[in-house]
């Protein structure tokens, strides 16, 4: 007879990770993805049951289809709150879609969240240059006696940034004049 199998153990680690889940959901806000490697790495090292890796997956992914049953944890309204957040804080189009994929979020709601921001903002990658400028201060927030020095450098923080080369020298040839206009109406 195998002491895995009994019922009260299984049930316990189905608690004790429906536990878990709540208490990881009222601290923040994580996608499906983050959810399962999180109770899987309290299960591995706080737990240590000894279920196999296949059953405690099994119950992880019950624990997760009933949260999304409960509409605790929506996909959709993840990545549309994130993909804002990242607009924000002046990220691009390209990184925003990367950032989201690396959470784990499926590629529908990545693709929505992105055609619904470009619905609402207009060319939204050059805010978003805008404000990644501003907040590092470089390009046209520079002294006009370093921006040709920098020049590579900007180029090279925006391109890390995930904006196109046409976009970064769009920006970065802006007068300061007409770049604090632009920074007002964004």
């Amino acid at each position: 007879m195998n002491p895995t199998l009994n019922k009260s153990d299984f049930e316990d680690l189905t608690t004790n990770l429906r536990d878990l889940a709540y208490s990881y959901l009222e601290k923040y806000n994580p996608s499906k993805q983050q959810l399962k490697v999180y109770l899987l790495k309290k299960y591995l090292t706080k737990i240590k049951g000894t279920q196999s890796k296949k059953e405690v997956t099994l119950i992880i992914n019950q624990i997760i289809d009933s949260l999304e049953k409960q509409k605790v944890l929506n996909e959709e309204l993840y990545s549309d709150s994130k993909a804002r957040m990242f607009l924000r804080r002046g990220y691009s189009l390209n990184k925003i879609n990367q950032s989201l994929r690396s959470k784990g979020v499926d590629e529908k709601h990545i693709k929505q969240s992105l055609e619904k921001i470009k619905d609402n903002v207009i060319e939204p990658d050059f805010v978003s240059a805008l404000k990644l400028c501003k907040r590092r201060r470089i390009g046209p927030l520079r002294p006009e006696s370093n921006r040709e020095l920098f020049y590579k450098k900007d180029m090279g923080i925006l391109a890390r940034g995930g904006f196109s080369f046409d976009l970064s020298k769009r920006v970065l040839d802006l007068e300061i004049k007409e770049f604090n206009k632009l920074i007002k109406l964004v």
